[in-house]
């Protein structure tokens, strides 16, 4: 009996899977394995139809549709290996991180992020699509990172024989930034009335107002143009602006300059190269951190114990060596040594900025702790050379970094179980 019940059961069921089978539809299907993960056909031309679009918008020729598809599929492949290493290496993303990213691209399209996003949605995309897209690039950019750069190897000696090539002179001699604003003054002006008026504009920049504000709101007859000029080297600069704007500092602003029936107002916005001189403080501090056994409160005291204790004439050094969380400075008597600024963060370097020198600050809090510090010392200093051999470095370090790429994307092709279907 009990085997006619079987023998029943599977005729229905080979019926019903017979019958539902004539009316399956395939949506969709793999298209390659890649080690532990599949590309689908969906994919493959969800992405194709991006390809096509970016090449379309350039105006660009697009290849025969076999070899598009081609280097589409390759370049899904070349991802799903790179994201499966994200995952084996335990890299996340965090939300602060996709909401800067995302932040980053509304400014790109002088938009508020919100406004990106309502203009994103309005458009028929999808908020939570572009945050997967941008996740996606973000682990993969650091999977690249993490394996391209440690196969990078740049030597002194490297470095010392780019600088003395015209290519690394080229790169490290001063370049300026510059916002151009040129007034032309129509014959039918007196030339005496518009040389009063940039005068006067003059005038209310050097007393505090903006200068984008103060230039953008003249009107007819003195309507200014101009605009950004971009980075360009002093050899670059127009030869009505190239002795000045050596002498500018970065902020500043110099004019009306006056070329025939011409004024000229320049801007420095940026400066690069050239010489470096930077403020450095040397400070010394105490760090003291919260924890399960010492409340916030708590360590705020001791803070404030121990810089009295400094200042009724305890060595600072010896506290540092005996009390002090920093494990990096403690050893040497909470000696930081030269700071520059931008170093510490910003809390840290306000109250050092602010700090008399040799005097001992109250205690201020930090996302480290609470700290008191002391200034031992200011100066500036020239950082030429090592503004120089930095820029240099990264200059080598960014054309490696392509052939590097390169060579460890085929790598890890080659390494990687793949099977097109």
């Amino acid at each position: 009996m009990k085997q006619l019940v079987k023998l029943a059961a599977g005729l229905a069921l080979g019926c019903a899977i017979s019958g539902a089978q004539a009316a399956v539809e395939i949506l969709d299907k793999v298209i390659a394995v890649v080690d532990d993960d599949v590309i689908m056909e969906s994919e493959l031309q969800e992405r194709l139809i991006v390809v096509k679009n970016n090449i379309t918008s350039r105006g660009l020729e697009a290849p025969p549709e076999d070899a598009l598809v081609r280097e589409t599929l390759d370049r899904l492949i070349l991802e799903s290996i790179q994201l499966q290493k994200g995952v084996r290496y335990g890299i996340r993303i965090e939300d602060q991180q996709l909401a800067a990213a995302v932040g980053r691209l509304a400014s790109q399209n002088g938009l508020t992020p919100q406004q990106f996003v309502d203009q994103l949605e309005q458009s028929g995309g999808s908020y939570g699509e572009l945050l997967a897209n941008i996740e996606r690039e973000m682990i993969i950019q650091r999977v690249q990172g993490g394996n391209v750069n440690q196969r990078i190897d740049i030597t002194t000696a490297e470095i010392e024989a780019f600088l003395d090539t015209e290519e690394g002179q080229q790169l490290i001699q001063p370049a300026y930034r510059l916002i151009h604003a040129r007034l032309d003054v129509s014959d039918d002006i007196d030339l005496d009335a518009a040389r009063t008026y940039v005068e006067s504009l003059a005038e209310r920049i050097n007393a505090g107002e903006e200068f984008n504000e103060v230039i953008g709101a003249s009107t007819d007859p003195y309507q200014f143009k101009g605009g950004d000029l971009g980075i360009r080297p002093e050899s670059d600069l127009p030869s009505l602006f190239a002795p000045i704007a050596p002498t500018m500092e970065q902020g500043s602003f110099a004019g009306p300059i006056e070329n025939g029936r011409s004024f000229h107002f320049i801007y420095l916005l940026e400066k690069r190269g050239g010489t470096q001189i930077i403020p450095q403080t040397s400070v010394r501090h105490i760090l003291i951190k919260p924890s399960e056994i010492l409340t916030n409160e708590q360590a705020q005291e001791l803070a404030a114990e121990l810089r009295q204790r400094a200042l009724d004439g305890e060595d600072f050094a010896d506290l540092a060596r005996e009390y002090s969380e920093d494990i990096g400075s403690a050893q040497e008597g909470g000696d930081l040594g030269w700071a520059s600024p931008g170093q510490m963060v910003p809390v840290f370097e306000e109250q050092m900025s602010n700090a008399e020198l040799n005097a001992i600050t109250e205690p201020f809090q930090s996302q480290f702790g609470w700290h008191i510090l002391q200034v031992m010392d200011r100066r500036d200093q020239d950082v030429t050379q090592i503004v120089n051999r930095n820029r240099a470095q990264d200059y080598l370090h960014n054309q490696k970094y392509q052939e590097e790429l390169e060579a460890w994307l085929q790598q890890i092709r080659d390494e990687a179980f793949v099977d097109i279907k």
